[in-house]
């Protein structure tokens, strides 16, 4: 399978050099998963793409254009990326008082990742990278995404299949790709995503989830250290599912009840999708 893509909901290879996504990364994505033509997730994805869109003063796409956008380049099974921009305009900063925003639907083929990652776990690494902080921006997938690509290359070490992300001051955010979970003294923990990081639907879905089954649930800041305390940690996105945290650097934890279970529920929440 080959990626297929919609601009505006006509087929394209390619959008304007004078995109203002392009030019200034003034726009937002979302990444979900699609089986046998059904969008997993869907309502929490399209909650966020459209909190995302109203940060940036960007015009939310309506729904039923981009179901039936999906529908046309994701009938199986793929991964969807919808990204919306501001548009074509000329050089500087300020925004124009109109254009035409772009609308971006492509599909590719899913990723094969091995069945032992969810199962046994994976290493992972703290990256030397920082966050910068931007309260105004905290939570929101920008196209601006180059602090994560930095920290992806920093390491070359297959066996390590994630980063962990802090601020300045050594609070634990995020992953290179994914949302950090801890199990501590029963409880879930999430890093707050006040001043920088992205909040991602699976992240959204983890929660409500839990919620669900009365587990306990806590949004908070969380000093890096604090990752010694857990009995176990794991880390999600819409791609991978959950992923437990089994070794970082000389710390190992094992794969525990409560990872195991929100596992059975994502797999059961998708399955009655």
């Amino acid at each position: 399978m080959t990626a297929l893509v919609l601009a505006n909901g006509e087929p394209t290879a390619s959008v304007s050099s004078l995109d203002r996504g392009f030019a200034f990364g003034d726009g937002v994505f979302r990444t979900l998963q699609v089986k046998a033509g059904h969008p997993l997730n869907w309502d929490r994805h399209f909650r966020r793409l459209a909190h995302d869109c109203n940060a940036l003063g960007l015009p939310v796409p309506k729904e039923d254009v981009l179901r039936s956008e999906m529908a046309h380049v994701a009938p199986g099974d793929a991964i969807v990326k919808i990204t919306v921009t501001r548009g074509v305009s000329g050089r500087g900063y300020s925004k124009p008082t109109e254009t035409q925003p772009l609308r971006v639907v492509a599909a590719f083929p899913p990723p094969e990742y091995p069945r032992e990652l969810a199962r046994d776990g994976i290493r992972v690494r703290r990256c030397d990278l920082v966050l910068s902080e931007q309260p105004r921006l905290a939570g929101v997938k920008t196209l601006n995404r180059l602090e994560n690509v930095l920290a992806r290359s920093e390491w070359f070490d297959a066996a390590i299949r994630e980063g962990l992300l802090c601020d300045a001051a050594g609070r634990l955010v995020e992953g290179t790709m994914s949302n950090v979970f801890l199990v501590i003294a029963g409880a879930l923990h999430t890093p707050a995503l006040t001043r920088c990081g992205v909040s991602g639907a699976q992240r959204d879905r983890i929660r409500d989830l839990a919620l669900s089954q009365g587990i306990a649930f806590d949004v908070r800041d969380i000093p890096f250290g604090e990752l010694r305390e857990a009995e176990e940690v794991f880390l999600a996105n819409s791609l991978i599912g959950i992923w437990p945290v089994v070794v970082l650097d000389n710390q190992a934890w094992k794969v525990g009840p409560l990872t195991r279970r929100l596992q059975a529920l994502l797999a059961e929440d998708d399955a009655a999708a």
